[in-house]
C-alpha cells in the first residue's frame, strides 16, 4: 500500500512516466506485489536513486572524525511528556514535561528556550549502543536549539562523577592502557564552563545542581 501511495503521489508530481504492477503468486497463497516505475526528470538524463538514512548517530570513530549529528525531529506538542533515556536527546513546546529515568552516575543537560520551550539531553558517562556518546551529545543539543534564543541551561546529576573533559573527550575514546581522567572531586564550576562552551552560551545562564536521585523531572 506505501508503494502504491508513492507512485500516485509521484504521479501527481508529473515525475512518474510509467508504473508495472505485478501480482505474483507464493506458495502459501499470498500475493508479493512488485512495482518497477521509469522516472524521467525532464532534460536531466541522470537517474536519482534514494536510499535510506541511518537513525543512529553514534558509534566509537577514530581521531578528529565525528559521527554525523541526527536530524533534529519534529517539535513536541506544548503538552506532551517526553522521556528521554540515557545518550538521548529531545525537546518539548512551551507547557511540556522532560523526564529523565534512572540518573544515577548520568548528567542531564536542560536548555529552556526564550519561547518557553525546552530541549533535553541525558549525557551518560560510558556510551549507550546506538545513542550520543558523552563527547557528542552537547553538539547534538546545540544543533536541535538551532538559531533560538537560550534562557537558561540546568545541569544536575552525578556532579562528582564527572571530569568536565568527558564533554569534549568521551571514555571510550581514550586507547587501551591510557590514562583517564578521574575527578578527585565535585567540580560545578568546571562542568559549567564545559557545558556553557559546548553550546555556546555565555557561562552565566549555566547552573548546575547535584542530584544523582534517580528519575528526573523537568517542567
Amino acid at each position: 500500500m506505501a508503494m502504491q501511495r508513492y507512485a500516485g503521489q509521484m504521479g501527481q508530481m508529473g515525475q512518474l512516466r510509467r508504473v508495472r504492477v505485478m501480482r505474483v503468486p507464493r506458495v502459501n497463497g499470498t500475493a508479493l506485489l512488485l512495482v518497477t516505475a521509469l522516472l524521467a526528470y525532464g532534460s536531466s538524463t541522470g537517474v536519482a536513486v534514494a536510499q535510506a538514512q541511518p537513525t543512529a548517530a553514534s558509534g566509537y570513530l577514530p581521531g578528529a572524525v565525528m559521527s554525523p549529528p541526527r536530524a533534529p525531529g519534529p517539535v513536541a506538542p506544548a503538552s506532551a511528556h517526553l522521556r528521554i533515556s540515557e545518550g538521548q536527546v529531545g525537546e518539548v513546546g512551551p507547557g511540556g514535561t522532560l523526564t529523565y529515568p534512572s540518573v544515577t552516575s548520568c548528567l542531564t543537560v536542560t536548555v529552556r528556550l526564550q519561547d518557553g520551550g525546552m530541549v533535553g539531553a541525558h549525557a551518560s558517562l560510558f556510551q549507550v549502543p546506538g545513542e550520543y556518546r558523552s563527547d557528542r551529545i552537547l553538539a547534538a543539543v546545540e544543533q536541535r536549539i538551532g538559531g533560538r534564543g537560550v534562557r537558561a541551561v540546568e545541569v544536575r546529576g552525578a556532579v562528582g562523577a564527572w571530569d568536565p573533559s568527558y564533554f569534549t573527550r568521551a571514555i571510550e575514546s581514550y586507547p587501551e592502557g591510557a590514562q583517564v581522567p578521574v575527578p578527585t572531586e565535585p567540580d560545578p564550576d568546571g562542568l559549567a564552563r564545559a557545558v556553557a562552551d559546548g553550546l555556546g552560551v555565555p557561562r552565566g545562564k549555566v547552573t548546575v545542581e547535584d542530584l544523582p536521585d534517580g528519575d528526573q523531572t523537568v517542567g
